[in-house]
């Protein structure tokens, strides 16, 4: 199937929710019912029904990767029938907080549930008129930046007995995520993972430097085969991360490629290029979660896309998006990184965060993974963006990092 036309999918980002070991539990995905020059013009029923139209032709297996996913459900979704569309076995309903408990929507929650469903209550602040949805509750998200700590305590003596799991949502810092577990919670939703923990007396891996002469040799336009090929010798995990991913289905070599030599004549010079990025980032992450590699690659193949749209150069625009989470999987700080980085003088300004052309896709996406849909529409406007395509670019990137993490994060 071809990817969706920018008017066939609308504004559907999607949200990690990560447990305590930092695996992905399942997705959150958040909509817009559609764009338009500032502000969001449409209402809850119409983007409910727009990112249910979106799962089904788009897939919702290939928007996730095959975990659960949890869609935000307004009465009309839930009452009507319209989420029937969505598989129960991967299905989260998440009942928003401005819902009504009214018996007919208790009644339609346990018809669900009977068709395997799975439920979970959003926003979730303790009333006594949701206590019959608490027991039919698989998960219970609470917001962290809306509530205290003395209202999740009590929240959680209410729920003593109760199965579900609880969810803290707006996770964006690692102090943040120590918080939740104190509190006893085993999931987490929220970006913290981007966020890096800066030590300050930590060192730079020794393979750094071979890694940034390849990153340099690759960002010529003729790169020196030989050059190449002798400097990726040196990292034998780089070496076999290389390799692998050279001869998977994904790259299609018609044989066995057994030298970084014959992977560069085998596959060619931009091919090559992305392939040793992606392997360079695998090893870069060291312990983190995935999910932070994985959206690594989505960004660097986003801008990659994007750049063909805006003007920009496509080679520094992947290699923008790559590295803008070098502080998160290294713990190190930018300021230290970007002298050794073989950018323009513009592009290492972009990954400190100058507000310039060269970062101005980076910063949409950014925007974008967090659902500040406005935000987006601002960035647009003021850089002259044709963001009317960027979301299907985005699920387009999307499924690319879906498709090299198999081999890339082995």
């Amino acid at each position: 199937m071809s990817p969706p036309t920018p008017d066939d999918l609308t504004y559907v980002a999607r949200q990690p929710i990560l447990d305590a070991r930092g695996n992905v539990h399942g997705y959150e995905l958040l909509f817009r019912s559609g764009p338009s020059a500032i502000t969001f013009q449409g209402n809850g029923d119409a983007a409910t029904r727009s990112v249910l139209d979106n799962t089904v032709v788009f897939g919702l297996e290939r928007l996730t990767g095959g975990m659960p996913v949890f869609v935000n459900c307004t009465q009309e979704a839930l009452l009507n029938g319209l989420v029937m569309v969505l598989p129960p076995e991967h299905t989260v309903l998440e009942l928003l907080e401005t819902l009504k408990p009214t018996a007919d929507l208790l009644a339609t929650c346990q018809q669900l549930k009977e068709k395997g469903f799975r439920l979970a209550l959003d926003d979730y602040e303790w009333k006594p008129e949701w206590r019959a949805f608490v027991e039919l509750a698989d998960y219970i998200k609470v917001d962290l930046s809306k509530t205290t700590v003395e209202q999740r305590a009590e929240l959680k003596a209410q729920l003593t007995h109760n199965p579900a799991r609880l969810v803290m949502e707006r996770v964006e810092t690692r102090e943040d995520l120590e918080l939740a577990r104190s509190e006893g919670f085993t999931l987490f939703q929220g970006y913290y993972f981007c966020r890096p923990v800066l030590m300050g007396n930590r060192a730079i891996p020794a393979n750094w430097l071979v890694h940034m002469e390849i990153l340099q040799a690759l960002n010529e336009e003729m790169p020196d085969i030989t050059r190449v090929s002798e400097l990726v010798k040196q990292d034998a995990s780089l070496t076999y991360r290389l390799l692998r991913m050279v001869n998977s289905p994904l790259y299609s070599t018609r044989k066995v490629v057994s030298s970084i030599h014959g992977a560069l004549v085998m596959i060619g010079g931009d091919m090559f290029r992305r392939v040793a990025t992606l392997a360079i980032a695998s090893e870069l992450r060291g312990d983190q979660p995935s999910e932070l590699l994985q959206t690594a690659f989505l960004r660097g193949r986003f801008c990659e896309l994007a750049a063909a749209v805006t003007g920009q150069n496509p080679k520094e625009q992947y290699l923008l998006g790559i590295l803008s989470l070098l502080p998160a999987m290294l713990s190190v700080p930018m300021e230290t990184l970007v002298g050794a980085l073989p950018l323009r003088t513009e592009v290492r300004q972009a990954l400190m965060g100058d507000d310039i052309p060269e970062r101005t896709v980076l910063q949409w996406l950014i925007t974008y993974e967090l659902g500040r849909w406005e935000d987006c529409d601002e960035i647009a406007q003021s850089a002259e963006l044709p963001d009317v395509g960027f979301p299907a670019i985005y699920a387009e990137a999307l499924l690319w990092a879906e498709s090299v993490m198999t081999v890339a994060a082995e």
